[in-house]
């Protein structure tokens, strides 16, 4: 009689931890990145180092959305020079190898490594901003031109150096405070945060800008140079833990032009930085001339043209969440690159065809098409370059995808510029634009024949299960 009464306790508790274990799993699938975080690297701890990457996807929408379009339309600024100005940051591209290297081996008496480099690429970042408004107010007038054109280039230039150096830099540090086996996961969120930032920048700055003045324009820029202060100060405040044993002075490190020239010794290694390079620059050369498109072709505003680049972001997270899905099936890594490379054809094909059919949501599904083949591409190099990454100990592989990604983007962002100028000369601005487009789609094709060989081969290892199984917290960036 006595054991009746525990009997429903027992089975309370029974249904509780059920209740707790399903629950338990209805967070990892829904959030997956929950289970990033560790007793050392709490969720909230890491939330807030993800912030950084908020504010480098606001100065991305800044320089390759809004400015561009206001330099172009508004300033009457000619596109070419307007592309030139926006690959000035990417000159620093070639540098993020080196930048990690360096800070891995960073000397300093005060016992920090990453720090330095996310502080000074933060006031980078801010410097930029605070004097990018001056420049367009000097660039309005006929007679300060060249001098805010100077400005301008200095200041796209700080805000470019300072995101690179940045990112590098607050990358490497959440490697190092993610324990082993949670660091893909804790460095996903971050790319994905990147994603997040730059969708509601965009929309966010899009909105302010609706009503378009000189002086809200001014305003959005100088209230961006503010909020890039504070929320990277917040994602670095006391992060990294300082040991001076680390950054001695007198310790031994390793040459990074000697573990550069082993890993372009590797087999593939050339053929898949030729094909990122040809991806990466048929995307990116429409990237200074959508929103110009969108407006001096299909007449819409600012607001709508800056939102197309958070349809762009939306694209891109679509098409990260759905490489997982595949490659958990045991699709090959290139394989998915190239679906992305087709996805791309369609969409530039959407943006030509959104004029001649008169339907402006054309240009916005296309936008986002756009993204998708983005996020496939970069989620099906990458992998490769990480398994490379992984197969010699070495960060070295992912650095030269990011360097080859951002160069071959900064040289098509110019390019697409001076091609638009040129046959807009000699036809008309819708022409321009067409033959930037059609340039891009040969290009992926290009891209497509380049890196048809290696799709199915295995190069380096899979990572996590990858040619295996992969979930979405286990992606790196």
């Amino acid at each position: 009689m006595s054991s009746h009464p525990l009997i429903p306790g027992d089975t309370a508790s029974v249904r509780a931890s059920r209740l707790a274990a399903q629950w338990t799993r209805v967070a990892v699938t829904w959030l997956p990145f929950a289970d990033a975080a560790s007793a050392e690297l709490p969720l909230s701890r890491l939330l807030r180092l993800a912030l950084f990457q908020v504010s480098v996807g606001m100065a991305t929408v800044l320089l390759n959305g809004t400015l561009n379009r206001v330099m172009i339309v508004e300033l009457h600024t000619p596109a070419w020079l307007v592309s030139l100005m926006i690959a000035l940051p990417l000159l620093f591209a070639p540098l993020r190898a080196l930048i990690g290297h360096k800070s891995d081996t960073h000397r300093s008496v005060l016992g920090w490594r990453r720090v330095p480099y996310i502080w000074f690429g933060t006031l980078m970042q801010w410097g930029g901003l605070a004097i990018m408004p001056f420049s367009l107010l000097l660039m309005s007038q006929q007679s300060t031109f060249y001098a805010g054109l100077a400005g301008g280039m200095a200041a796209f230039l700080l805000t470019g150096a300072g995101l690179h150096v940045t990112q590098t830099a607050g990358l490497a540090l959440a490697t190092d405070l993610a324990q082993a086996d949670k660091r893909p996961r804790a460095v996903a969120l971050l790319y994905v945060m990147l994603l997040v930032g730059m969708m509601v920048s965009a929309f966010v700055i899009g909105g302010l800008l609706v009503d378009f003045t000189p002086t809200r324009l001014i305003q959005v820029i100088q209230g961006a140079a503010v909020v890039t202060l504070v929320l990277n100060v917040c994602a670095l405040w006391k992060q990294e833990s300082r040991n001076r044993a680390v950054t001695a002075p007198d310790r031994l490190t390793p040459s990074f032009s000697k573990v550069w020239s082993e890993f372009l010794a590797e087999p593939h290694t050339l053929r898949l930085l030729v094909a990122i390079g040809l991806g990466a620059a048929a995307f990116a050369m429409q990237d200074a001339l959508l929103e110009p498109y969108g407006a001096e072709v299909l007449g819409l505003s600012v607001g709508s043209t800056t939102m197309l680049t958070g349809s762009w972001a939306f694209g891109a997270i679509a098409g990260f969440a759905l490489s997982t899905k595949v490659l958990e099936a045991g699709m090959h890594p290139l394989r998915l690159a190239g679906f992305g490379l087709v996805a791309g054809v369609c969409a530039f094909l959407m943006v030509l065809l959104a004029p001649t059919l008169a339907v402006p949501s054309l240009l916005a599904i296309g936008a986002a098409v756009i993204g998708f083949g983005v996020g496939l591409f970069s989620v099906g190099t990458l992998l490769t370059a990480m398994s490379m990454a992984e197969q010699r100990d070495s960060g070295v592989a992912l650095g030269a995808w990011g360097a080859v990604q951002a160069t071959a983007a900064g040289g098509a962002l110019a390019l697409g510029g001076i091609i638009r100028d040129t046959v807009a000369a000699l036809n008309n601005r819708a022409d321009g634009y067409a033959a930037v487009y059609g340039l891009e789609i040969a290009m992926l094709f290009a891209a497509m024949i380049v890196l048809g060989p290696l799709a199915g081969k295995r190069i380096g290892h899979p990572v996590n299960g990858v040619g295996g199984r992969m979930t979405l917290p286990e992606f790196p960036t």
